[in-house]
């Protein structure tokens, strides 16, 4: 996370650590952010999205960015 704030000092990066399952702490998490921006692995799968990434496109109240793994 370090080299992405040096390079991006006026984004805004609050750490939080939760526990339960994935999909409904990230909905929750996001329900004052302006975006919700997820990671994507990209593995050669017949299941390009997984459960996590589908349920925040669908459930989420805000935009969603869906980024691959680099």
């Amino acid at each position: 996370m370090l080299p992405w704030r040096a390079k991006f000092p006026a984004v805004e990066v609050v750490p939080h650590v939760a526990s339960g399952r994935a999909a409904p702490v990230l909905l929750a998490a996001c329900r004052d952010a302006g975006l919700l921006v997820v990671g994507r692995r990209s593995r050669r799968s017949p299941m390009l999205l997984g459960p996590v990434v589908h349920a925040a496109l669908h459930h989420a109240n805000r935009p969603v960015s869906v980024v691959p793994q680099g």
